[in-house]
């Protein structure tokens, strides 16, 4: 998998700079949540940022862009918190994660501004987080990374594979949860931690 390229046009060099365009990726997540990516323009995001739309364009080319610097906003502060319960846990497996991971998934869902619409991109590009691979692809290669580096397990191209179909399976699932439920239904949240732990419970010999 290649690395992921910033959308950024510039990093900004200077802090304030830096929080300007932090400030422009909250305001294209309140937007998200207010009326969807068919809703978001950068002439939006510069007026609920409180910056010139010039200011917009000097580091994102477009809304797809600012769109793509707060996905992967996302997937850093998702593996971020994914890294301290790894770290602060006790876990028989690596399998027994799941439960932990799909909660931390939940709470973001509930709780982060604009995630519940953008997630890791798909509302805007399924190719957003790297032009070549798909986003739950790229969030399952996160996954697989941060697994080998705390348990110390093989990294095969078995357990990819299984991580691979565990996180699509998850994200359909999870879909059909907050269908159901504003908040994720717990009944189908709780099938989904059945579902995809038994599944790479059966995969953790084989890798």
């Amino acid at each position: 998998m290649t690395d992921i390229r910033t959308p950024l046009r510039r990093r900004p060099a200077q802090r304030r700079s830096a929080e300007r365009v932090q400030r422009m990726l909250d305001a294209c997540a309140e937007i998200l949540d207010e009326d969807g990516y068919e809703g978001l323009t950068t002439t939006r995001i510069a007026q609920r940022a409180e910056v010139a739309i010039g200011s917009v364009y000097q580091f994102f080319p477009d809304k797809r862009a600012v769109a793509q610097a707060l996905a992967l906003r996302n997937l850093e502060v998702f593996g971020a918190r994914i890294s301290r319960t790894l770290a602060d846990g006790t876990f028989a497996d690596w399998s027994d994660t799941v439960g932990a991971i799909i909660g931390i998934f939940v709470e973001m869902h509930r709780t982060v501004p604009g995630f519940r619409v953008l997630r890791f991109g798909d509302v805007a590009d399924v190719n957003l987080l790297d032009s070549d691979a798909d986003n739950n692809a790229v969030v399952a290669d996160r996954l697989r990374r941060m697994i080998v580096e705390t348990f110390a397990i093989q990294d095969t191209p078995a357990l990819a594979t299984a991580l691979a179909i565990a996180v699509e399976a998850g994200d359909a699932v999870l879909k059909l949860a907050f269908r159901r439920d504003p908040d994720g239904d717990p009944e189908i949240l709780a099938e989904a931690e059945r579902l995809i732990h038994g599944y790479l419970a059966g995969h953790i010999e084989k890798s």
